[in-house]
Order: structure tokens, then sequence, then C-alpha cells
């Protein structure tokens, strides 16, 4: 089992950078598929990113693609998203998911972190 714990989040103006970490414990972290999600109010979850563990390859909602760069450190269980040219509509909670020894960036996500805010103002 994984814990995880993000952090980075805060309000921010249209056009701002804003850099969010995910820290996991244990020493199994290499073995995740990473992945970022947010939700908006009134809004369901949705998909943001994800690296996968073998290949570390790289997934992108496209709504975010050339601005959003998701990232990991193995040696640092950490995996990161930076977000970059923020808009007002990507408010929301955003939220880092792990599963293990899958490199499927999208469906299920077996462990959760509890959220960080984003705010970004117009």
């Amino acid at each position: 089992q994984v814990q995880l714990v993000e952090s980075g989040g805060g309000l921010v103006q249209a056009g701002d950078s804003l850099s969010l970490s995910c820290a996991a414990s244990g020493r199994t972290f290499s073995t995740y598929t990473m992945g970022w999600f947010r939700q908006a109010p009134g809004k369901d979850r949705e998909f943001v990113a994800a690296i996968t563990w073998s290949s570390g390859n790289t997934y992108y909602t496209a709504s975010v693609k050339g601005r959003f760069t998701i990232s990991r450190d193995n040696a640092k269980n950490t995996v990161y998203l930076q977000m970059n040219s923020l808009k007002p509509e990507d408010t929301a909670v955003y939220y880092c998911a792990a599963k293990r020894y899958t490199d499927e960036p999208y469906g299920r996500y077996n462990y959760w972190g509890q959220g960080t805010q984003v705010t970004v103002s117009s």
C-alpha cells in the first residue's frame, strides 16, 4: 500500500505557473504508474496526466497538453506536475493517484491523495 500527499496548490493569476508535488510513502514507488486528476466544483473528476512506471511514458488530456508537464523522481518518491500558462478553467482540486505494475495510464487507480486546491483568477 502507498500513501500519497499532495502539495503546492494555491491562488494564482491567469498566465502564471504553479508546480504541484506528490510525495509517496514506502520503498516501491518506482513500481507505480502515477496520475494527476482534478475536480472542479460541480463537475466530475477528470484525468489530467500520467507517467508510467516501467517506460516513463507520459500522457495528457488535450486541454493541458503543451502547458502541463508531469515528471517523477523515483529517488525522492515524488511525482510532479508543472503547470504553465494557467487558465481560470484550470481551477480545481488536484489529486495524485497511483496504481502498481501496470503501464495503463487510464482507468482505475487504487490509491489517492487528499487533494490540493488550485485557483486561477482571471
